[in-house]
């Protein structure tokens, strides 16, 4: 049986949703585009909801065209790089779809980066403009001479809000670290003055899916960040892809949670731009902590949530979870790291929603696979390849032969929403694309149905005593500890054995506990030779800013403490 099912063969087809296609007719229509779509269609409904202040979309798109006659005015033409480095808020919006209007390159980045990170995404990238909020303006104002950004325009917190926060807001902004006064500097501009000067008829550049519009940077919390080249094909495509898994709600109106930072590939197609195509309204959340999770689920009613694990763990266990109803959602997505089983279930049980694991990165814009919807869901697993997405496993030392169906092997992947490759880094593009095939760097194994499973990432592999060790299945175990909140294993130096296990371990409040007692608990549910050989507490473990624990941060502390 097994020599009959081949990755060639695609057996992931036959698990699909009815109405899911093999392949997509795309239409060549580039965001801005797909923006103006929404508004002709439905100009009244909302479009984008910031703590309680509504736009629609004629107002949206109006602003969008407003703000993209500033940037032509500001010299900005196509193929020049405008960097964007702000939260989840109305500006943000506005300023990507205004930059791709007049054929200009987005650089999102996190506003929680350093200077340090911030200066080599600016200088890599070639940014010339960069729009921000009040609160970063002194940093950025201090950095700019490093770097080729001409001007700064500054948005605060404040600009988009309903009576009575909107009279509230400068009262109390400053003492609560919210807002901040702003030296006037050369060529340092309000947002909502921007805004005001100019009228609604940008100059519109020729678009078309080759060119570039977007360097989106990856892995800058280790190393040195790479700006990954998203091309106007990658994004529409994807925007495509992710509406054709869903043909149920082809034609609906529904409400999404922007919880994702759009500054992240997953925000930016999941909870920004799919929504704009689907001409859907999306709550922006600029911090997505528990508490205002929930506050604006109890007050909006949203309908999807695409979210990461550490959401979904943060509002499970704040206490006022239970009191709140969830039953406006209809859906949850989950991708960017894996979600523990029991989440999975504690969650779906509270909500009566189905949450439907994915996978992507952002190389692949970022979604390559998703369990489906409405079909058969394997916990566990990342699901079935997307329309128009290829897959295979391959072995781990060449990445060259297919892996029989069940072994793991590094998982490469081919399809449209796939990178041309990383801004001025030719040896890691050609690390990352060999015969028209990303290399994900990532172990997985796909069983008989074709639904895929993350093993693990090639370089968090554990080899303890000649035997793999996959740091998930570990961290999967103690998630299940009635008294463990997060959970997570590395591998570090053993002189016999080469590499042992390492686990760090946040508890539930109030709870306590001791290393020998998980150790003993794992004893029941591991092979011996993945039981973890200490065990350390921690208050909170290192993450990304959309929640993904930093395995990586994690070994790299250990072994500068062990070097000492």
């Amino acid at each position: 049986m097994a020599g009959e099912v081949s990755y060639a063969s695609k057996p992931w087809l036959k698990s699909y949703d009815k109405g899911v296609p093999e392949k997509i007719q795309y239409e060549e229509i580039c965001m801005p585009d797909i923006l103006d779509r929404s508004a002709a269609k439905f100009p009244n409904r909302m479009a984008l909801n910031f703590q309680g202040y509504t736009m629609n979309y004629a107002a949206l798109k109006d602003m969008v065209d407003r703000f993209a006659a500033c940037l032509a005015g500001m010299g900005i033409k196509k193929g020049d790089a405008v960097a964007i480095i702000l939260p989840n808020m109305i500006p943000c919006v506005v300023a990507y779809y205004a930059t791709h209007r007049i054929g200009g390159i987005v650089v999102l980045n996190n506003p929680t980066y350093s200077d340090r990170e911030l200066e080599h995404q600016l200088n890599d990238s070639g940014s010339k403009v960069l729009i921000t909020v009040d609160l970063l303006v002194k940093r950025m104002v201090a950095l700019r001479p490093k770097t080729k950004v001409k001007q700064i325009i500054y948005t605060t917190l404040g600009d988009y809000l309903p009576f009575p926060k909107n009279i509230l807001f400068p009262l109390v902004a400053k003492k609560k670290g919210l807002s901040t006064d702003v030296q006037p500097a050369p060529e340092v501009y309000k947002w909502k003055d921007c805004i005001a000067r100019n009228a609604p008829n940008p100059p519109k550049a020729k678009l078309t899916f080759d060119d570039t519009a977007m360097y989106q940077y990856t892995g800058g919390t280790t190393g040195v960040s790479k700006g990954v080249i998203l091309t106007h094909a990658n994004i529409s495509k994807q925007a495509q892809q992710i509406s054709a898994w869903f043909p149920r709600f082809a034609g609906t109106n529904n409400v999404n949670l922007g919880a994702l930072p759009f500054f992240h590939v997953f925000g930016m197609s999941c909870a920004m731009n799919f929504s704009v195509y689907m001409g859907w309204g999306d709550i922006l959340i600029p911090r997505p902590q528990p508490e205002p999770l929930l506050e604006a689920i109890k007050k909006f009613k949203p309908n999807f949530g695409a979210l990461v694990p550490t959401m979904y763990i943060g509002m499970l266990n704040h206490p006022e979870f239970k009191k709140i109803d969830l039953t406006c959602f209809k859906g949850f997505f989950s991708g960017s790291a894996p979600l523990p089983v029991e989440v999975i279930h504690d969650f779906e049980k509270a909500t009566g929603a189905v949450i439907v694991e994915g996978f992507g990165m952002t190389e692949t814009t970022p979604v390559t696979h998703t369990n489906p919807f409405e079909g058969v869901r394997k916990i566990g697993s990342i699901g079935l390849p997307i329309s128009d997405t290829e897959c295979r496993i391959v072995d781990l030392d060449k990445g060259e032969t297919d892996m029989p169906i069940g072994e793991p092997g590094e998982l490469i992947i081919r399809g449209p929403q796939v990178t041309k490759g990383y801004l001025n880094k030719p040896e890691e593009t050609a690390g990352l694309l060999r015969d028209g095939w990303c290399y994900t760097g990532d172990i997985a194994t796909m069983d008989q149905d074709g639904y895929f499973y993350i093993v693990d990432r090639k370089k968090d592999m554990i080899i303890s005593g000649g035997f793999n060790i996959y740091p998930r299945d570990v961290d999967e175990v103690y998630y299940e500890h009635p008294k463990v909140l997060e959970a997570c294993a590395i591998g570090i130096p053993d002189p016999k054995r080469g590499e042992n296990v390492k686990l760090f371990v946040v508890l539930k409040e109030g709870e306590t506990a001791t290393a020998e007692e998980l150790i003993e608990y794992g004893r029941k549910k591991l092979a011996t030779y993945k039981l973890p050989s200490e065990v350390e507490f921690r208050k909170e473990l290192p993450k990304s800013t959309v929640g993904k624990v930093l395995r990586k941060e994690l070994r790299a502390e250990e072994l500068a403490k062990r070097k000492k």
